[in-house]
């Protein structure tokens, strides 16, 4: 058998880490003469996923669970045995807050878009007018078919401006911090364009196909995932795992190709050679790692947002105006700065200990992305002076921590899924063996970037086969 091959994998978040995981579990099941190395150019694995421990506080700094029903994570934590450390989030009311009052969620919401007329009809988030409006989806012809258009686009010309703003866009844009009248909907709700054109009526079409809900008398279970001790348990186990396999404070300042395969100069002045890499990186670092191709000029027309988390711990007796439920999204139509808080010793009941809550808000929507920047000291005085507003809170926290996300959110905007097989295809044939993947390309979500990092050990296998 020939000498070993090296696979370089260039970045430590979750993607880059499923993929080592996926490969050397490969490499040791099918003994493949291959090595993996993995380089991050931060003192840290696990990307934006980051959890922090304080006083007795479980504290995610970014996302804080995965669906449950998306399997790429859930098969994940089955093969590193951590399945019962998993737990659901604590269900309960959520609400949406607008002109200035916390409103109940409708039930029979999908995603913001009724599936029940009720109770709509009655909420108070619309207006009699806005109600109207929104009920043309079950007349208005489905739309000519297109390759790509906005998500707020297509979901205005079917309910109107009323529904979109204070219900659809809080909760669509706020996975993605982005602006929905600027998002692909091929990209990230593809199943909604796909519903009308077979359905006509959005509405309808979901009626039909979302599964009936069984009557039950108990409380239906959470449909998000965490672990007990965070999801920053799910990277220290990958680290276990990987132990000796990665390299921190090491950045990749240039790849060079050769005739046989790549060499990786690294900040320390080190050379990798590679005969194959995955780039798990951020796809605004790619250009400047190969600037001596134009192949990635595509990705300076995908932009990215910043945002910042604020979690503060009180004791309860601070909250005077306690409310019963797991959180709030914010209507854009409001002046509020924050977009969303969630109450996450109601949601994630392990994180806090007895007596205390704690609180997470997010500041920095598309068209307030100065607020970022601003002092820790100016980001809890805005989140606190929000807060006020609607819960009554007279005291200041015992602590809080605060978390900044910079050019840290990818913006999948319309055409992105062409602009990205573009991009993949030009790889393909300049750089044969080089891989993109990551939360830039096909999905931001925990589980997402889990499959996206199994996939990309498929084609780096099928490659080297060759």
């Amino acid at each position: 058998m020939s000498a070993n091959k090296t696979i370089v994998i260039v970045g430590g978040g979750i993607t880059g880490l499923s993929a080592a995981y996926y490969l050397r579990k490969e490499i040791t099941e099918n003994n493949l003469p291959y090595e993996v190395k993995l380089v991050e150019a931060s003192d840290r694995l696990g990307g934006k996923i980051k959890t922090k421990h304080h006083d007795g506080f479980v504290i995610e700094q970014g996302p804080d669970s995965f669906l449950a029903r998306k399997q790429p994570a859930v098969k994940l934590t089955e093969e590193l045995g951590m399945s019962d450390e998993l737990v659901r989030n604590g269900t309960g009311q959520s609400y949406i807050l607008v002109n200035n009052k916390l409103h109940k969620m409708p039930t029979g919401a999908f995603m913001g878009i009724p599936t029940q007329v009720r109770p709509f009809l009655f909420s108070g988030i619309f207006s009699p007018k806005g109600k109207l409006r929104a009920g043309f989806d079950f007349v208005l012809p489905k739309s000519k078919p297109v390759s790509d258009q906005s998500l707020g686009g297509f979901f205005r010309h079917r309910f109107g401006n009323e529904l979109v703003e204070n219900l659809i866009e809080p909760l669509l844009s706020g996975i993605y911090a982005g602006d929905i009248d600027d998002m692909s909907i091929m990209a990230t709700f593809p199943n909604f364009y796909n519903l009308e054109q077979e359905h006509r009526s959005l509405i309808k079409g979901l009626q039909k196909t979302m599964p009936k809900r069984k009557k039950s008398t108990g409380k239906k279970p959470g449909m998000f995932f965490s672990f007990k001790n965070g999801l920053g348990s799910l990277v220290d186990k990958l680290a276990d795992e990987l132990n000796g396999l990665y390299s921190l404070n090491t950045a990749v300042d240039h790849v060079e190709k050769k005739e046989h395969g790549y060499h990786l100069l690294l900040s320390s002045g080190e050379v990798y050679k590679a005969d194959a890499v995955i780039m798990a990186t951020p796809h605004h670092t790619l250009p400047r790692m190969f600037s001596q191709y134009d192949l990635f000029e595509d990705f300076n027309d995908i932009p990215a947002t910043s945002v910042a988390n604020v979690a503060m711990a009180f004791d309860q007796s601070a909250i005077k105006k306690d409310i019963d439920g797991t959180g709030f999204v914010v209507s854009r139509n409001s002046d509020f700065r924050i977009t969303a808080c969630t109450w996450t010793h109601k949601k994630w009941p392990n994180t806090t200990p007895d007596g205390k809550a704690l609180l997470r808000c997010y500041v920095g929507r598309p068209s307030d992305q100065s607020v970022v920047d601003l002092s820790d000291e100016e980001i809890t005085e805005i989140v606190l002076r929000d807060l006020n507003k609607t819960m009554n809170i007279t005291e200041k926290p015992e602590f809080s921590v605060i978390t900044r996300w910079k050019n840290a959110m990818p913006q999948y905007t319309v055409g992105h899924k062409e602009r990205i097989a573009r991009v993949r295809n030009s790889a393909d044939r300049e750089l044969p063996g080089v891989f993109l993947t990551g939360s830039s390309y096909e999905g931001i979500g925990v589980p997402d970037c889990i499959d996206q990092g199994e996939k990309a050990v498929a084609d780096v296998l099928g490659y080297l086969s060759k």
